[in-house]
């Protein structure tokens, strides 16, 4: 059975460690100790607290297709331009309208969020 530490759900679900404990402490999410005494939540469990009433009152109902991260690396040519964001472990690319780039200020250093829709990547500055 996979079983996730309290960090791990954590980064899953772009809420802080403390955050998870607190659902864990409230009964909303089950977990148990393993032989070191650390929390650990089932992926069953995990699986079913996002699916649960519970996580609609959290503040992560679409963060599954909405990934804050930082541009590292933005190319233009005359009409496109390639996108890449470090969105925690993941590099999200995106190809867009150079317009559409140079409208949102898009730079290496810049904070944005990729949203995954499908197959295509929509790309928004974050405030």
């Amino acid at each position: 059975m996979t079983v996730f530490r309290i960090s791990e759900v954590a980064s899953l679900l772009d809420v802080s460690p403390d955050t998870v404990r607190r659902w864990v402490d409230s009964g909303r999410l089950a977990a148990e100790r393993d032989e070191h005494g650390h929390r650990i939540v089932s992926g069953a469990d995990l699986a079913a607290f996002v699916r649960s009433p519970a996580a609609a009152e959290t503040a992560f109902s679409s963060a599954r297709n909405r990934m804050r991260g930082i541009v590292t690396d933005v190319v233009r040519d005359g009409v496109m331009a390639k996108v890449e964001i470090q969105a925690g472990p993941y590099r999200v690319v995106s190809l867009m309208s150079r317009e559409a780039a140079d409208d949102l200020g898009l730079e290496p250093g810049v904070v944005a969020v990729a949203v995954v829709k499908s197959t295509n990547v929509v790309v928004e500055r974050a405030e």
